[in-house]
C-alpha cells in the first residue's frame, strides 16, 4: 500500500466518523444505521448490552425519545490495518437537553458528557462502514 492510499483511507474512515455525527444529531436513524455493516456490533457510550445487526441498531435508534443534541468528535486517530480494514478512536463531546416550544433548548444539567468510540471499519461495496463502534463514558455524568 502506498503512502497515498493510506491517507486516502484515514480521510475516508474520518469522513465516515463525521456522517456519523452529523446524521445523529440530525436524528437521521435510517442514514445512521446505514452506516454501519448489516453484521454489526454497536456498543452505546452510556452502556448496556451490545446491540448486534444493522436492523437492531436501527431500531434502537428509533427506540429513544426524541432529544436536542449535539456531539462534537475530536481526535480521531485512525490506523489503516489493510486495504480493507481499519481501525479509529475518537473523542465524543455530547451536549443534549429538552426542546423548547420556542428558541433554544433547554441544556441537560448532565451535559456535556464526554467519552470515547472505538471502530472497527471495513470497506464495503456501498463503502466503509462500521463493523463494530464500541462507545464509553471518560467521567462519570
Amino acid at each position: 500500500m502506498t503512502e497515498e492510499q493510506r491517507r486516502a483511507i484515514e480521510a475516508d474512515v474520518t469522513r465516515l466518523i463525521h456522517q456519523y455525527v452529523w446524521a445523529n444529531d440530525a436524528q437521521d436513524w435510517e442514514r445512521c444505521a446505514a452506516l454501519y455493516t448489516e453484521d454489526a456490533v454497536f456498543r452505546r457510550p452510556s452502556g448496556g448490552d451490545p446491540v448486534v445487526g444493522r436492523e437492531a441498531i436501527l431500531a434502537s435508534f428509533t427506540a429513544r425519545p426524541p432529544r436536542a443534541q449535539r456531539h462534537v468528535m475530536a481526535n480521531a486517530l485512525v490506523d489503516v490495518v489493510s486495504d480493507t480494514e481499519a481501525r479509529a478512536k475518537s473523542v465524543i463531546v455530547l451536549y443534549m437537553g429538552d426542546a423548547a416550544e420556542e428558541g433554544l433548548p433547554v441544556q441537560d444539567p448532565k451535559s456535556p458528557l464526554i467519552g470515547t468510540f472505538e471502530d472497527r471499519v471495513v470497506l464495503t461495496g456501498d463503502g466503509w462502514r462500521f463493523a463494530e463502534r464500541t462507545g464509553g463514558l471518560d467521567f462519570l455524568p
